[in-house]
């Protein structure tokens, strides 16, 4: 007997919800699906892109929030990292460039993924990946329905 999952649906602590927001629905196509809150200053987002889900909640409570992120509290947000699959890589990099968001050209990991990363406003790491050997993308082919090819 096992458990049977159905998805996943991370959640980020951040600092400054407008700030995220701007950052994950401007920036990356997200949006809102629910929220607790009037937009874009309230406690906690469910955003949504493609089926993909990711949950934003402030660190600090209304009124509670200090004039700058807690180093301390924030050290290991570099130590996470959420990865996404996103096939156009390039054209991403292209497009969150022109919307001013710092990122570094593609490369290919030694495993065969394509690999583009970001860092969020509060310093989490986001990776959008596409396999580019077909071991990978056949692997891929069960895992996600993709359409069999060969790359």
């Amino acid at each position: 007997m096992g458990i049977e999952l159905r998805g996943c649906c991370p959640l980020l602590q951040v600092f400054d919800m407008p700030t995220s927001l701007t950052f994950y629905c401007g920036a990356l196509g997200f949006a809102v699906r629910g929220h607790s809150g009037l937009l874009p200053d309230c406690g906690w987002v469910l955003l949504d892109r493609g089926g993909t889900e990711l949950m934003l909640n402030t660190a600090y409570d209304t009124g509670e929030r200090p004039e700058s992120p807690d180093a301390a509290r924030a050290a290991g947000h570099g130590d996470t990292c959420i990865y996404f699959g996103y096939e156009d890589l390039d054209g991403l990099c292209s497009d969150l460039r022109a919307k001013g968001v710092n990122v570094q050209e593609p490369k290919v990991a030694w495993y065969g993924m394509k690999q583009l990363y970001v860092t969020d406003p509060d310093g989490f790491g986001l990776c959008f990946q596409w396999p580019v050997i077909q071991r990978t993308y056949d692997q891929w082919v069960t895992a996600y329905g993709l359409e069999p090819r060969t790359i």
